[in-house]
């Protein structure tokens, strides 16, 4: 990014310091003492970790913003206007697993609205940001969401639920409708990357459900500045409030949410 905000060097240096921790953790995968967070979810001391040293970092820069994270309890801050929405580790179960997909994301929220986002994969060294108005970069790459028209040459993504959660009939009736007139839907297991992906132009789109402010803060604002349109699946609502979100190219918007919505 040319002009990057204060803001942003702070997001960028505290992702790169947790960055270099996990990557540490991740060498070593096969010896970390893993404990259930719950059926299909798992939280390791490198999650705890990273959100300790991130939440050290942004909060010693801005002590009188508010936090929200994963893996702790949320902060007012002092502005009321302003808060940290943190991902310390999306993609835990690849983590886990040894496999090289995941990713830190750090959002600031200014009345409601993102306004600056930052997401890391250590493990390709690939940084995503943006900022409200100046738009979204990778590395040094000024990101724009792909051009392709025809359905039938695009690549979507999204979540598959597992362990038992409520929503894989809606999910299937999703892939139903959406399979057969593209070419392909990949599920990855990091929602920041699938909207990092989505705004480089990587993939057309992105769908899913019962997602969480932090899984989703960041991407948001990078999808928005590269020039791609972003709705709840229940209409007009904030994808952050609502914990859905159907995003793509302006091209295929319109047909992608009448598929997801099965309008």
């Amino acid at each position: 990014m040319s002009q990057m905000s204060a803001n942003i060097n702070i997001m960028i240096k505290a992702a790169r310091r947790a960055g270099r921790s996990l990557m540490r953790d991740f060498g070593e995968v096969e010896h970390l003492q893993v404990s259930a967070k719950g059926p299909g979810d798992f939280v390791s001391k490198a999650d705890l970790k990273a959100e300790d040293m991130l939440k050290e970092e942004l909060m010693e820069a801005r002590p009188n913003y508010g936090w929200l994270g994963e893996e702790s309890a949320e902060i007012a801050g002092e502005d009321p206007t302003r808060r940290w929405i943190v991902d310390p580790l999306d993609g835990t179960t690849n983590f886990l697993h040894g496999l090289p997909h995941w990713a830190i994301s750090i959002a600031l929220e200014h009345k409601g609205e993102i306004v600056a986002a930052v997401i890391y994969n250590p493990v390709g060294e690939e940084l995503f940001a943006a900022e409200k108005g100046a738009g979204a970069w990778l590395n040094d790459r000024r990101l724009r969401v792909s051009g392709r028209t025809n359905m039938i040459e695009m690549i979507f993504s999204t979540g598959l639920p597992f362990g038992g959660r409520s929503d894989l009939p809606e999910t299937l009736g999703d892939l139903a409708r959406i399979l057969p007139g593209c070419a392909g839907v990949r599920r990855w297991g990091a929602a920041s990357l699938d909207l990092a992906y989505t705004a480089a132009g990587r993939y057309d789109g992105f769908w899913e459900r019962n997602l969480k402010p932090w899984d989703m803060a960041a991407g948001i604002l990078l999808v928005k500045e590269a020039g791609g349109l972003i709705d709840s699946m229940d209409k007009g609502k904030n994808p952050i409030e609502d914990g859905t979100i159907i995003a793509s190219n302006a091209t295929v918007y319109d047909r992608f949410c009448k598929l997801v919505r099965n309008d």
